[in-house]
């Protein structure tokens, strides 16, 4: 941004002669010298004018003689000069042609576009006006779009003349003997609001041209695909059959043990492995050979009335029905509540619930089959160790028998009898011991007494010796009494153990008796499949609409994939 040049105006003024010379009394003032080029005239030093001198004539020349007040004193007219600032011609018109340029009502950005021409032709305008004034009479539009070298230096043709010499400058005067035709110029606004208009109708046009080549591309990419598949879904699609069903699987609580409550007490759902192995047990290969081979499923979705898409080939092999019966055979579980949801779709309604009937035997029976063989192993070890216990204590009653049967009598028995009557003899030996003692010690005891006395106690003595010699035998020797007691005292003790574990064996299979029933696992059906009047597939509006979705999902990422490999392609 340049600053504007400050011009002062310098006046210079200077004392005439009183009497101006007779050759120059009558002659004109001298015109200005022309302004130095590209300098304004209000800056060239404007000379001081001189009096134009007073003509002698006849009229006046008695009034030469006149008085002080006369006119025609020549000394006075020559005393008296008149001063003052005289413009120049070249200064007038520079004025009238800036007031013109002001008139025209240019913009702030043309004047400074003019001002920076100027500077480039080595001109030294004091303001933009100036500027534009200097540059229009030097012939030079400061308006006109060029190159900068035309700017520098003007072209020039094969004849040596100038290529803009028949470009409109302004200002330029018309004719006047000429037809007065409209001026070239436009307003600066006029043009600006013209090229905005262009712009703003390319802009429209490219808009409306992209938007055409975008409709087209959806109603190609995404329109068609969306057309077919709903012509499909409504006038080719064979009509499919739902039939659902619901069902649960649940283990007993009650105890076999309990007399007739046992059967009285509440059940709950079984755990969720035990569904979960019903769930992939009908979804597996496994259930799809075995309802084609007892209600052929295969040859049901091979019939040619099902629409090609829809249709199973006759000679598909085990993977690719299997694919089908996944697609037409759904099963959910769901955790909360223990249910198992099966959904049978075949094109006929009887055949798709004679599907789910048949699915519903399947799952009963593999249901029954997952705890039938814990259920087995326990009884049959509980029901081995039984009989292994009553075994062991039957041989204990035999041995005991054998026993008591070998020996007679009772061992213990006679072994008790022999020690009661030892102690006896010996209590009544004891007394008759202190009765003699008693008698002897008399001075003068009776002899008879004493006799007696004696005699009782030698017999005692010897019956003690003898029932202690028994005694020694009876537990002295294999065959004693002593050695049978043993034997019977250990065989009581086997007997004894052997009813223990045999009322152990009682009890663990009671109670494995009892974990089989609690075992076992009962389907129950909550809903039963019914044949469906109304078809459930295809659902013709839902499968248009998710069409439309699926291929406008499509035709978005490619277009987004295929602007960004653009975007940094161009990078």
């Amino acid at each position: 941004m340049t600053t504007k040049p400050k011009a002062r105006k310098f006046r210079i003024k200077r004392n005439t002669p009183v009497a101006a010379p007779a050759d120059t009394a009558g002659a004109a003032i001298a015109p200005a010298d022309p302004p130095e080029a590209g300098r304004d005239p209000a800056q060239q030093v404007r000379p001081q004018s001189t009096p134009r001198a007073v003509p002698n004539t006849g009229s006046n020349e008695g009034a030469n003689t006149a008085g002080p007040s006369g006119y025609g004193h020549a000394d006075q007219t020559a005393a008296q000069p008149r001063q003052g600032e005289v413009a120049s011609a070249a200064e007038v018109s520079g004025e009238q042609d800036m007031d013109a340029i002001r008139r025209e009502g240019l913009t702030g950005r043309q004047l400074r576009m003019a001002r920076r021409v100027a500077q480039k032709h080595g001109l030294a305008p004091t303001s933009d006006f100036d500027a534009v004034r200097l540059l229009r009479s030097k012939g030079i539009d400061p308006f006109q779009r060029s190159n900068m070298l035309e700017l520098v230096v003007p072209q020039r043709g094969a004849g040596g003349e100038e290529a803009g010499k028949g470009r409109i400058q302004l200002p330029q005067t018309v004719p006047a003997g000429g037809v007065n035709l409209p001026s070239t110029d436009v307003s600066p606004m006029d043009r600006r609001m013209r090229e905005i208009s262009d712009i703003q109708r390319d802009i429209t046009k490219r808009r409306r041209r992209k938007i055409g080549l975008l409709m087209v591309r959806l109603m190609f990419f995404v329109g068609l695909p969306t057309i077919m598949g709903g012509y499909y879904f409504y006038n080719i699609a064979t009509p499919m059959y739902a039939t659902d069903s619901q069902f649960l699987i649940i283990q007993n609580e009650g105890s076999g043990g309990m007399g007739p409550l046992g059967g009285l007490l509440p059940t709950q759902f079984a755990n969720s492995a035990d569904s979960i192995a019903t769930q992939s047990y009908l979804q597996s290969k496994d259930a799809m050979l075995r309802l084609d081979k007892d209600v052929g499923f295969v040859s049901h979705f091979a019939d040619p009335e099902i629409d090609p898409i829809q249709r199973l080939d006759p000679e598909a092999s085990n993977e690719v029905a299997y694919k089908f019966y996944k697609k037409n055979v759904k099963i959910g579980y769901d955790p909360t509540e223990g249910m198992i949801r099966m959904e049978v779709i075949a094109a006929d309604p009887n055949v798709s619930a004679n599907y789910s009937e048949h699915l519903l035997e399947y799952a009963e029976e593999r249901v029954n089959a997952l705890s039938q063989q814990k259920r087995e192993d326990g009884m049959r070890d509980a029901l081995t160790a039984f009989e292994t216990t009553v075994k062991q204590r039957r041989e204990a009653q035999e041995a005991l028998i054998k026993l008591q049967v070998e020996n007679g009598v009772d061992p213990e028995a006679v072994i008790a009898s022999i020690r009661g009557q030892i102690t006896n003899y010996e209590t009544i030996l004891l007394e008759k011991e202190l009765e003699l003692a008693a008698l002897l010690d008399n001075p003068r005891p009776n002899r008879a007494k004493v006799d007696g006395v004696q005699g009782d106690v030698r017999r005692i003595s010897a019956q003690l010796d003898r029932l202690n010699e028994r005694m020694n035998n009876a537990t002295e020797g294999t065959n004693s009494l002593a050695q049978q007691a043993v034997s019977l005292q250990l065989a009581q003790a086997d007997l004894a153990a052997a009813d223990m574990s045999l009322q152990a064996s009682q009890t663990q299979m009671e109670q494995a008796r009892t974990e089989a029933q609690r075992q076992v696992r009962y389907l129950t059906v909550a809903v039963r499949p019914v044949a469906s009047q109304a078809p459930s597939y295809p659902r013709k509006f839902e499968n248009t609409i998710l069409t439309f979705l699926i291929f406008a999902g499509i035709y978005l990422m490619l277009s987004l994939t295929s602007s960004i490999l653009k975007e940094q392609v161009t990078k």
